[in-house]
């Protein structure tokens, strides 16, 4: 039984405050909500509120004149700790939040909450915005899909990611032409200022490995329909996963790889299929020309506008927008890893990440749910080890396996423990500590069922190799007998 506590500071501004308080600031207030993954499994969720007035630094940083000067402000004086929360409620008549919005949450992990009349209509209100930036009941139960009957899942629970120690991130520039055109990409320079202040951000959840490459002659595999409204060429959306098989066998990036792999393929149409657009299954054309596949990657296809003479000469130097490209691959990672914000109250208003792709409590939002599918993961191994082990009675079990299945139950059994504590940064580390011993234990090579025999196996292997030799020695060892008690019948001869 797992439980997530989610430590939160209510901050009341002048004006702010409800009339029916329960009893006089500061104070502290409990609530807990259970979410059922099946029969047998559950999750309880407790809020520990502790509710205060404002300081004076803080009361200043609320006299801003926007919102996002606000949270900047309150950003330096609020508790940072993974996992925690503060909630500034502001007058319900403040010029902070603009018209129409009664929530804002920031960059990091505070919000903006417009008061309302009563204490309960607050704590309803809070409660929609703790859940977005902790975790809801859906993203628990898409961290453990595995243990959740199918006609309760959404569609979407098992598009994200699964929980790794590492990812690897392959970008490839697909040049099927190379004759029509001399495609250059500043890859590098783009993961540097692109994608490395995402993935610094993200190495507290996993690490992560970026690599490149062009393939030249590398075709889609799926021949678009010419339109001569348009003059172009379409992919329609029902043929859009039969695009990936092709390809897919022509990058090798997953061949040799330890841990998932993400793909983000830049295209560049031939000649004789430009330029190429992509449709959505309503038949309008998608505006970013790309799509994902979840678990997989995306890909963008990229038109080369057409040269002002025909008589140009070939191949045309290409020089790839790489900012325009970024944006969309980085959109793609963000879905991949669950972190699209369309599930949100028209009253909320959210900050958008920055260069950095991700806020502080999106990154929490993945701790949470990689804790809860890593102790579950856990969980599942040495379930499935004590029963391999209690099939086959003669396994000879190592001291190093023995000390990991030891280290592992440990480091799962903390995980939960600092979970109850509000610590999420400690627990993911300890869970993620008992995923790799629970795997070096479940994987150690001297645990191979194949070594080990049933005993009428082995006297099946073995009668056929013994039998023979035996026979003659057990006959002849019948015969010595038999002499010998013959021997001793015989009267003794007297001189």
């Amino acid at each position: 039984q797992v439980q997530l506590v989610v430590p939160m500071a209510v901050v009341f501004g002048p004006g702010s405050v409800p009339g029916d308080l329960p009893r006089p600031l500061p104070f502290r207030d409990v609530q807990e909500m259970e979410i059922s993954v099946n029969l047998r499994t559950s999750v309880t969720s407790r809020y520990e509120m502790r509710y205060r007035s404002t300081t004076g630094q803080e009361e200043a940083a609320l006299a801003a004149a926007t919102a996002r000067e606000a949270d900047a402000a309150l950003h330096p004086l609020q508790d940072t700790t993974l996992g925690s929360l503060t909630m500034y409620v502001v007058p319900e008549t403040s010029s902070l939040l603009p018209q129409g919005i009664n929530v804002y949450v920031g960059k990091h992990r505070s919000a903006l909450v417009r008061a309302v009349g009563s204490l309960a209509a607050l704590q309803a209100r809070l409660r929609e915005v703790t859940q977005l930036m902790s975790f809801t009941a859906s993203a628990i139960a898409a961290a453990l899909s595995d243990r959740v009957p199918d006609g309760r899942l959404s569609p979407d629970a098992r598009r994200d990611l699964k929980s790794s120690l590492g990812y690897e991130i392959t970008f490839s520039l697909l040049n099927p032409d190379p004759k029509s055109h001399t495609v250059d990409w500043d890859i590098e320079g783009a993961v540097n200022r692109y994608v490395k202040p995402v993935l610094d951000k993200l190495s507290l959840v996993a690490n992560f490995s970026v690599d490149s490459q062009i393939l030249y002659y590398a075709v889609l595999g799926v021949t678009p329909r010419y339109d001569k409204e348009s003059s172009s060429f379409l992919l329609s959306a029902h043929s859009l996963p039969h695009v990936i098989n092709p390809v897919e066998a022509r990058l090798g990036s997953s061949a040799a790889s330890l841990y998932p792999v993400l793909n983000f393929l830049l295209y560049v149409p031939e000649r004789s299929h430009s330029p190429l657009y992509i449709q959505d299954k309503d038949g309008a054309p998608v505006s970013t020309n790309a799509f994902h596949s979840p678990r997989w990657g995306g890909i963008m296809v990229y038109n080369v506008e057409a040269p002002a003479s025909p008589q140009a000469s070939l191949p045309l130097h290409v020089d790839v927008d790489m900012a325009r490209v970024m944006e969309v691959f980085l959109a793609q990672l963000r879905l991949l890893f669950g972190l699209s914000r369309e599930e949100v109250p028209p009253d909320f208003l959210l900050e958008g990440p920055g260069n950095e792709g991700l806020a502080d409590w999106e990154l929490d939002h993945l701790l949470w749910a990689h804790t809860v599918e890593n102790i579950a993961t856990v969980s599942t191994t040495l379930t499935s080890l004590a029963q391999l082990l209690d099939k086959i009675g003669n396994i000879v079990i190592k001291d190093d396996v023995a000390s990991e299945v030891y280290r592992a139950v440990a480091s799962v059994q903390s995980a939960v423990t600092k979970l109850s504590l509000g610590h999420l940064h400690a627990a993911f580390q300890a869970s993620k500590e008992a995923v790799t011993s629970s795997e070096r234990a479940f994987f150690d090579p001297s645990l191979l069922h194949l070594l080990y025999f049933p005993d009428d196996q082995k006297f099946a292997i073995y009668i056929p190799l013994f039998l023979p030799m035996a026979v003659p020695i057990l006959l002849s060892l019948a015969k010595i007998v038999r002499e010998t008690r013959l021997r001793k019948k015989e009267p003794t001869k007297m001189d």
